[in-house]
């Protein structure tokens, strides 16, 4: 079992369920009514919902139909919506730009290229990052509001480069996204923005329910942005991550089509009416690139077994090619680029609309396909 599920219900964790139907039941109980005033505290109400869409067992599309069905009028709703939008914006603007570098402008006032190994250890003196970071290890939940706080520490206190720090939340997450993740890390880190983003330790004691003071977060904003390095943050460490995957355990028959699925794709529903192999691709190459950490991956696997008659191949797109016919069906995701065959699309919030320069210009045309909205 998942090693941090009996911990999360201790914790009163609604998520983190692996079951189909407890899933959906979590789609049709989540309060959205409360999410827009409290979502940025640490016991606001969040929907949990993040892992399931990362995985691709659920779309924001599905989301959204579900809060139609159950509401009918979701204009009071309305940022949570946009939250999906977000999720969207971020994989549509992954697929037309190479977000593993700056994106709108180079990062500056850079000092190394590592992580500082005191966030890694949890060991920041900042009670509220430790403890949220001791949960991400544990629970592989991070609140979205904390990721902030850590890299902002990360890269503008600690004037680490993003991607480092960008891999090693990643590898953690059980809601592990590169694209809404490497690019929230450049969004803080100026590198995806305007300017960077900043919080002190009267924000984090604000949010966090902590009272601390005297941290080298607790100074003004214009202090912090002005500030050299604190010693706490100058010790370096290299990301320290890798992926435990399963052998191949793939028995396939070459006559019938083959459904590929991936740690992004887990959705049992797809193509559920075809006779077909079912595969779980797991590419070495990749993990090695992204690492996952073992809560994680575990967690992938037992979503997987919601997927009936599912095999599971350890190996390249390439060599499973060898193994079976040309009609391979896939769902579309910069990840899968390289494969080839019948490439399917997700299911987008509304595929019709362009990509925009800018978020809020294309939530603004988006909103125009939703008649909920109009």
């Amino acid at each position: 079992m998942f090693a941090a599920t009996e911990y999360l219900k201790q914790q009163n964790f609604k998520a983190l369920v692996t079951n189909y139907d407890d899933i959906v039941q979590l789609v049709h109980t989540f309060d959205p009514k409360r999410y827009e005033a409290t979502r940025n505290y640490k016991s606001g109400a969040v929907s949990r919902l993040s892992p399931y869409i990362s995985r691709g067992v659920i779309s924001t599309r599905f989301v959204y139909e579900i809060l139609v069905e159950r509401f009918g009028d979701i204009r009071p709703f309305e940022k949570f919506v946009q939250e999906l939008a977000w999720r969207d914006y971020w994989q549509r603007v992954w697929q037309v730009i190479n977000i593993d570098e700056d994106v709108k402008r180079p990062q500056d006032n850079i000092s190394h290229f590592e992580m500082p190994e005191t966030v890694i250890k949890a060991q920041t003196g900042i009670e509220a990052v430790d403890q949220s970071i001791e949960e991400l290890y544990e629970t592989g939940y991070m609140h979205n509001h904390m990721r902030m706080y850590v890299a902002s520490i990360v890269c503008n206190i600690g004037q680490s480069y993003w991607k480092e720090g960008a891999r090693w939340m990643y590898a953690h997450l059980l809601d592990a996204d590169w694209g809404s993740n490497a690019l929230s890390w450049q969004w803080v880190a100026g590198s995806n923005s305007s300017k960077k983003y900043y919080a002190n330790q009267e924000n984090i004691n604000k949010f966090f329910e902590s009272n601390q003071r005297g941290t080298f977060m607790d100074h003004s904003y214009e202090s912090l942005m002005s500030m050299p390095v604190p010693d706490i943050l100058k010790p370096e460490a290299k990301l320290d991550v890798k992926t435990n995957l399963p052998e191949t355990n793939a028995n396939l028959d070459a006559k019938l089509p083959t459904l590929v699925y991936t740690h992004y794709n887990l959705d049992p529903n797809w193509n559920s009416e075809m006779i077909a192999n079912r595969v779980l691709l797991l590419e070495p190459e990749h993990f090695e690139r992204y690492p996952l950490g073992t809560n994680t991956m575990d967690f992938v696997l037992e979503l997987s077994q919601e997927i009936p008659d599912l095999h599971i191949y350890t190996g390249t797109f390439e060599s499973l090619r060898l193994l079976v016919n040309d009609a391979i069906y896939f769902k579309e995701h910069p990840f899968s680029s390289h494969f080839s065959g019948i490439r399917e699309s997700r299911d987008w919030l509304a595929p019709e609309v362009p990509l925009e320069k800018s978020f809020f210009r294309y939530w603004k045309e988006l909103k125009k396909t939703l008649p909920e909205f109009a």
